[in-house]
């Protein structure tokens, strides 16, 4: 399994890019807004630099038209530029259109096996239930992420399926267990990943056990 970071955050994404293991990223205009920066094409273009992975980058226009002249624009930002296209009818309009022209879509805001499958027959490179926003709804999103997952291995399908709205590390690890191709996770859950308390507390053992033997040899 790929770990995407789910941020607009450009020093945590060159953090996350330090550690070796983030091969994509994904965005949003929530995300942008968080960072208060309203230049999206220059923090994705930036963003592209630095991972040489996809990097999904959403429309923000309503109308299949006017989504595909928008997609278009986006595309040609970056070479590893995804295009971020909603579950809808509109959305699978745009995502088919998209697909001819040998642009990569990200068929997001899933929140079904339904809406899974008819972006990839419509020809999404990634499909995005969002796990977090299921369970706060009292649905088990893990359950779908499976569902989606044992769907497109039957088929053999192409789209990879990105577990999203991925809330703590559980989440990853249930991702990972159900076989999804990706889980883009936000930069504090990525950290929490990396820590167990037991690594803490053998690494101070061995570091302090060290400096014993190096005082000794001081002697």
């Amino acid at each position: 399994m790929e770990i995407f970071l789910d941020t607009a955050n450009v020093k945590e994404i060159r953090q996350g890019a330090k550690l070796g293991v983030v091969s994509g990223v994904t965005t949003n205009p929530s995300l942008l807004s968080k960072e208060g920066n309203a230049d999206y094409e220059a923090v994705v273009k930036e963003i592209c630099t630095i991972i040489p992975g996809p990097v999904s980058a959403e429309v923000v226009v309503e109308g299949a038209e006017a989504m595909i002249e928008q997609a278009r624009k986006i595309a040609a930002w970056a070479p590893n530029v995804v295009i971020k296209i909603p579950a809808t009818a509109e959305g699978l309009e745009v995502t088919s259109a998209l697909a001819r022209e040998k642009i990569k879509v990200n068929f997001t805001l899933c929140f079904s096996l339904n809406q899974a499958l008819l972006g990839a027959l419509a020809g999404a490179a990634f499909v995005s239930p969002f796990v977090g926003r299921l369970d706060d709804a009292g649905h088990d999103g893990m359950e779908l992420v499976e569902d989606i997952v044992d769907v497109f291995d039957y088929y053999q399908l192409p789209t990879k399926v990105i577990a999203a709205s991925i809330r703590h590390p559980e989440h990853c690890l249930a991702a990972a267990k159900a076989g999804a191709h990706i889980a883009t996770v936000p930069y504090k859950v990525l950290m929490q990943m990396t820590k167990h308390p037991l690594t803490d507390v053998g690494v101070a053992r061995f570091l302090s056990d060290w400096q014993g033997i190096s005082r000794g040899k001081g002697k």
